[in-house]
């Protein structure tokens, strides 16, 4: 399924995507606020949702908490330009990624492409490879899902993306620059937080070592390790 969700108080700009979006092969809805958006993306009906930050009454950050609080479903934020707290703040509440507005039909709809790529295709190496086993971290990427301890470990679609490449490289330093391509299937943009701070949120949910230290540790000016028991 890639029907689309878009939620936007802006009725034309919301429109215009819509219509740009059907064109390359998708199917898209539109609502404009951000109570309706909560109730159509918890509706089972979607594979992603584009949620505008500023909308009246229910915004895009509260919607999002809503959405999070029973969904795992992703969440592409728009954000305005240069608004780099709107964007931490999404990215912490378990938002996927963000596109600025205003942005081009063209780069929303990559932006679409990337996170549904890693969430919804699942490759014959993948399946017949079986689950991904790093210490007390168990992953089956066939089925997305986690275990840490022996404990389900609740992850969005892009943390998961994240996780799966620190843990095929566990015990090796992953740049930045791969995580970009590999956990948010686009280039890394200049200035660009969002995979610090879906790390954090990862390091959050997996916990300390024995010792007190992260198992995933940042290496200053070459990227990140995941540390093997």
């Amino acid at each position: 399924m890639s029907k689309v969700l878009l939620v936007d108080d802006d009725i034309e700009l919301s429109s215009m995507l819509r219509e740009y979006i059907e064109q390359e092969g998708f199917e898209a809805d539109a609502v404009s606020d951000g109570e309706a958006g909560v109730a159509a993306a918890l509706s089972g009906g979607y594979a992603i949702v584009v949620l505008d930050v500023m909308m009246p009454r229910v915004g895009g950050i509260e919607a999002l908490r809503r959405i999070r609080t029973q969904s795992r479903i992703p969440v592409l934020m728009l954000t305005a330009k240069g608004d780099d707290v709107d964007r931490i703040i999404g990215l912490e509440l378990g938002a996927d990624d963000y596109v600025p507005k205003p942005c081009t039909p063209r780069e929303l709809v990559a932006r679409l492409r990337a996170i549904l790529r890693r969430t919804q295709d699942v490759t014959p190496v993948e399946t017949a490879g079986g689950p991904l086993l790093v210490g007390a971290l168990l992953m089956w990427p066939q089925m997305r899902r986690a275990q840490w301890h022996g404990y389900p470990l609740e992850l969005t679609s892009t943390e998961y993306n994240l996780l799966e490449v620190l843990a095929r490289n566990a015990g090796r330093v992953v740049s930045k620059v791969e995580l970009s391509e590999q956990g948010l299937g686009r280039p890394l943009a200049r200035f660009d937080r969002s995979i610090d701070v879906h790390l954090s949120s990862i390091r959050h949910k997996l916990g300390s070592r024995p010792d007190g230290r992260s198992w995933i540790e940042t290496v200053r000016g070459l990227g990140y390790q995941m540390i093997r028991e």
